[in-house]
C-alpha cells in the first residue's frame, strides 16, 4: 500500500470512528417533546398541551416500561418552563449518563392556560369558572398517558413534584391521592392563601386564593382521619424551599403539620429566592429523589 492509499485509509478510519462516536453520543440523549392530547372535562377545550422528556433507550428498548414523574409548573408559567429554565432534557441526560439515576419518562402538565389552577374551582363562597382540572389530571391526563407510552401504571414506578404554584398542586394531590404517588416533591409550594402584592390588580384573584384555601393542605393534614394519616404515612414527603422566599412560612406549617401527625417527611432549607435559579439547583435533587424512590420498589417489577 503506497503512502497516499495508507492516508486515505487513516482518514477513512477516523472519520468512521468519529460517525459512531457521534452515533454513540445522540443514543446517550433523550428526547424533550411537546405534545397535546385530547381533553373534554376542562369546559371549552378539546386539546390540552404537554410536555414529555423520553429518556435514551425509550426507541431502543421496545419492550421495557419506565417508572414516571409528573412536574408542575409554577404561576404565570408554562409545561415548557421545565425544559426553558431548568433545563430539564439537559440534567436528566447528564444524572443517567453517570449512573446517578436510571431512565424514567418525565410528563410536564399545562396548568397556567385559561385559568392557572391546578385544582377543581367552583366554592360556596366564589363563584368560579367551570374548572375541573384535578378531574382533568386524574381521570384523563393520567390515563392518557400510560395508554400512550410504556410506563409503569403501579403507584410505586409514580411521583409527583412541582415549583410554587405546581408546589401546591402536587402537594394537595398527595394529600387527595396518597395510592397515586410514591413520591411528592414540593418546592417552594405556595400551598394557603397569602396577601401578595402583584395579586392586588387581579381580577381572577380571589377566587383563585380562595380555592387554594380550600384546597389547604395544612388544614387537611391537622385534621385529617387515622385512616388518612395511615395512607399520607406511606408516601415519601419531601419539601425544599429558599430562606429568602415568601412561602417558607407555609411550607413550614406544612412540615409542622405533618410531623404533628406522625408521618414523616424531608426538609431542605438554604439560601434562595422565589425564582427559576432555585428552581434549577434543586431539579437534580427531585429526579434523585424520585429515583430511589422507583428503585426500591422496582425489585420484582420486569427490567
Amino acid at each position: 500500500m503506497n503512502r497516499f492509499s495508507t492516508l486515505i485509509l487513516t482518514l477513512f478510519l477516523t472519520l468512521t470512528h468519529t460517525a459512531i462516536l457521534s452515533a454513540q453520543d445522540e443514543l446517550a440523549h433523550g428526547q424533550m417533546i411537546e405534545k397535546t392530547m385530547p381533553c373534554r372535562l376542562l369546559h371549552g377545550i378539546t386539546e390540552r398541551p404537554y410536555s414529555i422528556y423520553l429518556p435514551p433507550s425509550y426507541n431502543i428498548k421496545n419492550s421495557r416500561l419506565y417508572p414516571v414523574l409528573y412536574l408542575l409548573h409554577g404561576g404565570g408559567g408554562a409545561h415548557t418552563d421545565w425544559d426553558k429554565h431548568e433545563h430539564l432534557s439537559v440534567t436528566a441526560d447528564s444524572l443517567i449518563a453517570c449512573g446517578a439515576i436510571s431512565e424514567m419518562i418525565i410528563v410536564c402538565a399545562e396548568g397556567n392556560q385559561n385559568n392557572m389552577m391546578y385544582f377543581n374551582a367552583g366554592t360556596e363562597k366564589i363563584p368560579a369558572p367551570d374548572w375541573k382540572y384535578e378531574d382533568y389530571f386524574f381521570q384523563e391526563l393520567i390515563p392518557y398517558i400510560e395508554k400512550t407510552y410504556r410506563v409503569r401504571s403501579n403507584r410505586d414506578s409514580r411521583a409527583i413534584g412541582g415549583f410554587s404554584m405546581g408546589g401546591g398542586g402536587a402537594t394537595v394531590y398527595g394529600v387527595h391521592h396518597p395510592e397515586m404517588f410514591a413520591m411528592v416533591y414540593d418546592i417552594s409550594g405556595y400551598l394557603r392563601r397569602q396577601s401578595l402584592d402583584f395579586l392586588k390588580d387581579d381580577p381572577s384573584a380571589e377566587w383563585r386564593q380562595q380555592v387554594i384555601e380550600d384546597n389547604n393542605p395544612i388544614t387537611h393534614i391537622l385534621t385529617g382521619s387515622d385512616a388518612e394519616v395511615k395512607a399520607w404515612q406511606t408516601v415519601d414527603w419531601r419539601v425544599a424551599v429558599g430562606d429568602q422566599d415568601f412561602t417558607l412560612e407555609a411550607n413550614m406549617d406544612f412540615i409542622a403539620a405533618l410531623r404533628k401527625r406522625g408521618i414523616s417527611n424531608s426538609f431542605y432549607v438554604n439560601t434562595g429566592w422565589h425564582d427559576h435559579r432555585w428552581v434549577s439547583a434543586i431539579l437534580p435533587d427531585v429526579l434523585q429523589r424520585a429515583d430511589r424512590n422507583f428503585r426500591v420498589h422496582s425489585a420484582n417489577l420486569p427490567k
